[in-house]
Parts: C-alpha cells; structure tokens; sequence
C-alpha cells in the first residue's frame, strides 16, 4: 500500500501542494481531511473551490460536510446561490455563482454580507463574482486528470497556510491519495 507518507512528499512550501484523487472517495476523503483542518479552529475562512463542470466540486463539499457530521443532502446551491449548514459548531456557507451572467450579481443579491460575520465560506465559481468577492485564504483548485482528479491547493493568506497545513498532516495518514508539495508563488 502506497500513501503520501511513504513517498517523503510534505517537505518545502508550506503554501501549497498537489493532490492525486483517484476517484470519488478519495475525493470525499479529501474533504473530510479539509473538514477536520476547518473545524481546528478556523472559524473564519474563505475557501475557493475551483475547476470545471464536473471536476468534483461539490462533492469535496459534500466530504467537508459529512466529516463535520452533517448527513442530510448536499447539492450544489447552482439556483439558490448559498446553502447554510449549522454543524460542529460552525457556520458553513457553501456558495456557488455559477449563473451569475454580472458580477454585480453578487452586490445585487446581498451576499457580501455573508463574508462580513464568523463563519467558513467555500465558494464554487469565484470568478463570476469577480473582484466583489473577498479574496480566498484557501484556494482549492480541482481539474479532472487520466482517471482521476488532480487538486492543487494554495494558501494564500496565514489562515489559508494553517489550514493547509493542519490538512496536510491528516493527509499523511490517508492512503486514498498521492500529494506532493509545490514550489512557492512568485
């Protein structure tokens, strides 16, 4: 068996690292580890969730949220534009500005106020919100890749930094995936 850990992989940068997800529970296991790194005492956090249709978005989501305990359904808030979950203590506000066409949308539909309180805001689709939106602590950046899906993660601020690396210490433990540490942004 094969995991991160045996590979020697989390040596270097501390703002970022790519992740092979081999299929669907890897990627709902990587979300879990996300989950646990959140709830670690992040209490305010904007994560970017990012790719293309299909890349596996909502369910990384999907992963956060069961790990945190939640067992009801998750489905991508394309129409809504946010779904709240009230778990583990946290305010979770998972957004997606997929059919934003503007984005003055987002002024438009008062979501700014979301990212003004206490609470871990995963956002699908941030770029149709343009430079409305806050900028990301986490960007979790998810594109399909052979059989699987390939992530790269980039901290972009302190939170975002111990929050990656809070995640990469639990996913040294999990053998679903295979990472490796990337050289800093320049």
């Amino acid at each position: 068996m094969s995991g991160p850990a045996q590979h020697g992989i989390f040596r270097g940068d501390d703002s970022a690292t790519r992740v092979f997800l081999p299929d669907e529970a890897a990627t709902l296991a990587l979300g879990g580890a996300l989950g646990a790194a959140l709830i670690q005492g992040q209490a305010e956090i904007v994560v970017y969730v990012e790719g293309d249709l299909g890349a596996g978005k909502t369910t990384l989501v999907r992963g956060v949220l069961r790990s945190l305990g939640y067992s009801g359904k998750v489905k991508s808030p394309t129409y809504t534009l946010v779904e709240l979950y009230v778990v583990s203590g946290l305010n979770l506000y998972h957004f997606d500005f997929y059919r934003f066409e503007q984005p003055e949308e987002y002024l438009d539909a008062g979501l700014d106020e979301y990212f003004q309180g206490m609470g871990v805001c995963l956002v699908e689709w941030p770029d149709k919100a343009g430079a409305y939106l806050p900028p990301a602590d986490l960007r979790v950046q998810l594109s399909t890749a052979h059989d699987g899906r390939d992530v790269v993660l980039l901290a972009q601020s302190e939170k975002g930094r111990l929050c990656l690396t809070s995640l990469k210490f639990r996913l040294a433990d999990t053998p679903a995936a295979t990472s490796s540490s990337l050289p800093p942004q320049r």
